[in-house]
């Protein structure tokens, strides 16, 4: 009747790894409790929609027997450009009461065609009043379909968890960066999230969430790219990606249909920084953080930053939390690029606000 109460499992279920993570609070801050990662099989999620929920459930089941979780609280990442909306809107100055009230009428206008009001789930976080118009504020909106919450819901339930919060990897991100990086006096500071099906696009201005935007590119078209050009094996182009060898490819050819990848997502990025230069703040990304499975690929995190003009840093979301030693340090932080969105959910407790 004693135990203490475990924090959420934060669990970042992507097209490629179910990544987790548990954070224990200690008087000097977190430390990791565990973080774990286990490989899904191909189409299992596709642009964030799971294609069967007891599949999905036998490998949470698996993933968290691995980590040695039975039960307790989740918290999950959503993301994907048909899955969810994230904007920065101008709305009249009002309590957050009131806003909540009338939320979904302002929300009509920011949203997609293809969205329906009614079938999306629609939470904000007042940024502030805006200093060059009066009686106006700034919101963060996000919209997320009833369905697709539904069914990672439905199928974390079926492996044995309670869905405690459902959050935008966006917010993961920012959650990350606040704990690990406050006070570094950045201006804009883009969180760059390339997973294998996707890439999550956040911006920090002055420290607060003011952009989010998915791509449906991920480092999924490097493999592609390879399989392609250099007529290899997926498993053969996902070896190389890590910079190992492949008998009768040389590292230039490698290197070679790299870049082609590359630049294509390095574009799509790109497209996206000059969307918020020129309608959110008009001002300039200064710095970018890089993370997911492709801040891992050899020499990617430079060829990013030679196309895009800017530093690139890969995250380092163990920064500030404690990793033990039982845990082996030096291995988790190899992979630690991978695992941010986990640890910006394993961050949400109950009743937290976005």
């Amino acid at each position: 009747m004693f135990l203490k109460k475990r924090n959420p499992i934060g669990l970042d279920i992507g097209s490629s790894y179910i990544k987790s993570a548990q954070l224990n609070d200690t008087q000097e801050g977190y430390e990791l409790s565990f973080i774990s990662m286990y490989r899904l099989d191909q189409e299992l999620i596709v642009d964030g929609i799971i294609t069967d929920k007891k599949r999905l459930a036998a490998s949470l089941r698996e993933a968290l027997k691995l980590a040695g979780v039975r039960r307790g609280d989740a918290v999950l990442g959503v993301s994907g450009h048909s899955s969810v909306i994230i904007k920065k809107i101008v709305v009249p100055v009002m309590t957050g009461e009131e806003l909540g009230a009338s939320i979904k009428s302002e929300a009509e206008q920011y949203i997609p065609y293809d969205f329906d009001v009614n079938d999306v789930n629609i939470d904000f976080e007042i940024l502030g009043a805006k200093p060059d118009e009066a009686g106006q504020m700034d919101v963060i909106l996000v919209a997320a379909r009833k369905n697709v919450i539904a069914d990672y819901a439905e199928a974390v339930e079926m492996a044995g968890l309670n869905p405690l919060i459902m959050d935008a990897d966006a917010f993961a991100l920012s959650n990350m960066y606040e704990l690990n990086y406050s006070g570094s006096g950045k201006k804009n500071v883009a969180l760059v999230n390339v997973g294998a099906s996707k890439t999550n696009i956040s911006v920090m201005h002055e420290g607060l969430l003011v952009f989010g935007r998915d791509s449906a590119v991920g480092s999924s078209y490097h493999t592609e790219i390879m399989e392609r050009d250099l007529g290899i094996s997926r498993q053969d182009a996902e070896r190389l990606k890590l910079g190992q060898s492949v008998a009768g490819i040389s590292s230039e050819k490698a290197e070679a249909a790299l870049a082609v990848a590359s630049d294509e997502i390095c574009t799509e990025i790109y497209r996206s920084f000059e969307y918020f230069k020129s309608s959110i703040v008009e001002e300039e990304v200064g710095e970018v953080i890089l993370s997911g499975g492709a801040a891992l690929i050899k020499k990617f995190p430079e060829m990013m930053a030679e196309k895009l003009g800017l530093q690139v840093e890969l995250a380092e979301p163990f920064k500030k939390i404690k990793i033990p030693e039982k845990l082996v340090p030096a291995d988790i932080r190899k992979i630690a690029p991978m695992v941010a969105v986990a640890v910006g959910l394993a961050l949400r407790r109950a009743g937290d606000r976005l």
